[in-house]
Parts: C-alpha cells; structure tokens; sequence
C-alpha cells in the first residue's frame, strides 16, 4: 500500500507542476490533477501489459517537466514563456552565461547534472506506474478501473477543448493543467510556424531598398548607436534606483551642455526582456520586430538591407563594437557591418569582471583609438551592467585608461556572484549601480572633446529580469545626444528635451525606430 501511495504521490506532483513563478505556492498543492486517474486507471486495465504503456507516458510526462522548467526559467529571466519553436538557442546561450559565473567545467556538470536528474525521474515515473499495473485486481475491478479512467479522459478533453477553443460546455470540478499545457504548447508551436512564414515575407519586402538619399542630412556626421546593457524604464519608475538614475543622468548632461551638446530623449518598447540582447540590436538594425530566434534567422536569410547596409550605400564605413562576443560571429557582415571588433580584438590586457569581459569605460576609450577615417556608423554593445552585475566597476579619469590593467583592482573586489545572488536585494542594489556606471559613463564619454561631435543614439536593449526592474514593462528609455543642429532634424518626433523621458510620452515600437531615423536625417 506505501508502495502505492508513494507512486501515486510522484506522479500527482508532476502533473500539478507550476510552469510560471508566481504559482510557487503551498496552494497549488492541493490542486487535483484529472489527468492522474487516467493514468492510474489505464495501468490497472492493461496489467501486465502495461510496460509499452508506462515508458510512453514516462517519457511524454518527462518531456512536460522538461518544458515546464524552461517556462519557469523563462518567465523568471524574460517575463514569457518558452517557445520551443524559437527559443532552443537559448539553452546554448543559457550554458555560456553559467560558464561565465562558475566556469566551462562547473556549467557541464551541471548540464550533465540536470540530463542525470531528467532520465532519473523518467525511469521513476515509469516505475511508479509499472507498481499500480502489478496490482492484481479481479476482472470486474479492472474494468471499472478503465471507465473511470475514460470519464476523466473525457473530463480532461472537456477543459483542454474549453481552454483552446473558448467552448462553453461544462467546467469539470478539478483540473486538467498538464493535459491543457500540453495543448497549448503544440497549438503554439503551429502558429508559431505560422507567423515565421508571416514574418518572412514582410522581410523581404523594405521600403528603403531602393533609396539613394539616406543620411544625406547629417552631411557626413559619424553616428554611434550604443546600447547600455538591461537599462530600462525601471530605472525612473522603480524608486530603488530612480533617484540615484537622475542624479547620473543630471550630471551627465551638465556635462554635455558644457561641451555644447544636447540630449533628447524618448521611449521604445523592446521585443524582449531579461535578455537575448542580439534580439533588440537586429530589430533596430532591420526595422522589424525581432522577438525570438527564428525570426533572427529569417530576417538573416532574407537579405533585407540594415540600418549599417544602408550607411554603407551612403559613403559610411561600418562597423560594430561588441565586448561580449567572444566566439566567431559569422553574422556580421549580414548585417552590414565591415568590421566586426570582439573582445579579443580590442586589446583588453585587464582582468575581466566576471562574465563582463572588460568595462564599459575601456570599450568606449578603444572606440575612440580605433575609429580612423570617417564618416563613420558604429554599433557598440555595453555589457557592464550585464547580470552578475558583480564587482560593479568605477570610472578612472580618460587618460589612465590604457590598456585596461588600471582596472584590475576592481576586477577583483566585491562579492562573489553566487554571495550578491542569494539576496534579491542585494541583487537589485548591485544591478542599479552597474547601470549608473554604464550610463554615467557613456554620458562622461559624449562629453569629451572632439573637432566634429558625432550623433550618438543611445537606448537600452531591453529590461532586466521581471524580479529585477519591477516596473516599468517592457520598455526601454532613448537618448540622441549631439550638437544642436544635429538634433535639429529631430524636431518632429516630440520627444522630451532633456535626459528624462517625459512619463506620458508614447512608446514606439523598437522596430520602427530604423525607418523614421533614415526619414529625419534624409
């Protein structure tokens, strides 16, 4: 009988497994799974035929808690769920960052770990159900054990139909929550196959394929697209780090106007959150919204001219600045960039800041020494306020940046990323002073001397994690920084004169921020 109890425990506690956070409570172990009578019942009638039978439904029912974790995950990093379509880079992209913070070595074990985890639970499943088909029942009760398990098989298709189609039949009293989960996800992976199709033919068709007057109006001005790292409208909305924010953007911009530049700011809405970061710099690149990775791969194959392709036709060398890629990335001339500068091209001899490669102040500083021969459009992508946002960098005076081993004390100060993590606050409090290094940073760097100011667009690339902002949704703060008649072609837009978004102006969409720059400074 314990043996019993014990299998029908394992297997109610699967089905009743939350895939979102915020139904990790007591409560939802009380739920009651229709699915478990069928599974129980169909085990009974089948006997000692029921192996077939036991390693299906294991191997079905380990897949579910496999998906169901990467929901969780998901929802906890990016605010969604897991899209099995789009989104298997992400487990690669997931082993890296763990790489970062505990080592190559330590993120395999941990991958084989949870594999090791995974087949274990699979073979408990199927012994949990092979122990209820041992029973020996007489004939009678088997068959009353199938009629059971067909009623509640009945019930489950109720709610999972109910779910999916909005049919209003009865509301079984109980739920059907990995039988319906199950549904979705193959109905979500269907038009998820849909809308790539979709999305595919609106790539290939561009409005600027054939305009010759891009940039024209900025009469050969470099431009610099920089995205600061996780910086989002949590950053004025959340009251944890909104004071100390608009005292770095204050002064920062003090700053600006004393070299005789201005700021303009505004909103975008970002197609991701918690993370995917390349996601938001193609969506600016391409002017379509990019939100998972077949869409990256689609709007690669389709040839769709970028915002760097563009400048490229118009006379401007290219390139991009990307501290974080330190593998080969062999998408980036498709997105028109000539020159691809990584980390190990950048010449960083200091130590690295956890998974942070090297701070935002060196890259910046490199920038400058490499430009050569405008005009010039440059990407660089910021990553000192990426996650573990440990030890939080500080800012030297520009002229004793070097070759980056100015910074190495810092690179070995302060916790540990597995100490700042065992506190959500600490968490918070680390992830806020990153983000003013980065952006006060920046802002230090726009105000430099230069013969020619270029025009700098600065925005985040998406939120940090939804435990992380608290506020904010999914939208990303905007800068355009330069001389006065630069900013000039944007008096149209309306944006917020001054380094703080105005809280009522509307967001637009990440990706229509490419075509109505190209229409401003045509």
């Amino acid at each position: 009988m314990i043996r019993l109890l014990a299998a029908a425990l394992l297997l109610d506690l699967v089905l009743i497994q939350p895939n979102h956070p915020g139904a990790l409570t007591l409560g939802a172990l009380t739920l009651m799974p229709l699915e478990l009578p069928v599974l129980l019942g169909g085990a009974l009638v089948l006997g000692g035929r029921a192996r077939g039978f036991a390693v299906v439904a294991a191997a079905a029912l380990s897949a579910i808690v496999a998906l169901k974790l990467a929901d969780l995950a998901a929802f906890t990093a990016f605010g969604r769920g897991f899209d099995p379509v789009t989104d298997l880079a992400l487990v690669e992209a997931g082993l890296n960052l763990l790489a970062g913070s505990i080592g190559g070595l330590g993120a395999t074990l941990a991958a084989v770990l949870a594999l090791v985890l995974l087949a274990l639970l699979g073979a408990a499943i199927c012994l949990a159900l092979l122990t209820w088909a041992r029973l020996r029942l007489p004939a009678p009760a088997r068959l009353a054990a199938g009629a059971v398990a067909l009623v509640f098989a009945a019930l489950c298709f109720a709610e999972t139909r109910t779910a999916l189609n909005g049919w209003q039949g009865w509301n079984p009293p109980a739920d059907a929550f990995t039988a319906r989960y199950t549904a979705e996800k193959l109905r979500n992976t269907a038009r998820s196959r849909v809308a790539l199709t979709a999305f595919e033919a609106q790539a290939a068709d561009d409005p600027w394929a054939d305009r010759p007057d891009a940039l024209a109006g900025l009469k050969g001005r470099d431009v610099t697209v920089i995205f600061v790292e996780s910086y989002g409208r949590a950053a004025f909305d959340n009251p944890q780090y909104a004071a100390r924010h608009l005292g770095t953007l204050i002064d920062g911009t003090e700053a600006l106007t004393a070299a005789g530049l201005g700021i303009r700011s505004g909103w975008l809405t970002s197609p991701v959150q918690g993370g995917q970061s390349w996601l938001a710099h193609a969506t600016i690149a391409t002017g379509l919204h990019i939100g998972d990775q077949r869409r990256y791969g689609a709007v690669l194959a389709s040839g769709r001219l970028t915002l760097y392709d563009i400048a490229a036709r118009a006379g401007y060398r290219t390139r991009a600045i990307a501290p974080a890629i330190v593998m080969p990335w062999p998408e980036g001339p498709d997105f028109g960039f000539a020159e691809v500068l990584a980390a190990k091209d950048l010449g960083y001899a200091g130590k690295p800041f956890n998974w942070v490669t090297m701070p935002d102040q060196y890259t910046l500083a490199v920038a400058d020494r490499l430009a050569g021969q405008g005009p010039l459009m440059t990407e660089i992508a910021l990553i000192s306020s990426h996650a573990p946002w440990t030890p939080v960098a500080e800012r030297l005076p520009w002229d004793r940046i070097g070759d980056g081993q100015a910074f190495d004390a810092m690179a070995t100060a302060g916790p540990s990323p597995s100490e700042v993590w065992a506190d959500r606050d600490r968490v918070r409090d680390h992830f806020g002073r990153s983000l003013d290094y980065s952006v006060g940073t920046v802002l230090s760097w726009a105000a430099l001397p230069r013969a020619m100011p270029p025009l700098l667009v600065v925005l985040g690339d998406h939120q940090p994690a939804s435990f992380v902002a608290q506020a904010g949704g999914a939208d990303v703060p905007v800068h355009l920084i330069g001389p006065p008649e630069a900013l000039a072609l944007f008096d149209g837009w309306g944006w917020s004169d001054g380094p703080v978004p105005d809280t009522a102006l509307p967001p637009w969409p990440m990706s229509a921020f490419r075509d109505r720059f190209l229409e401003a400074v045509q």
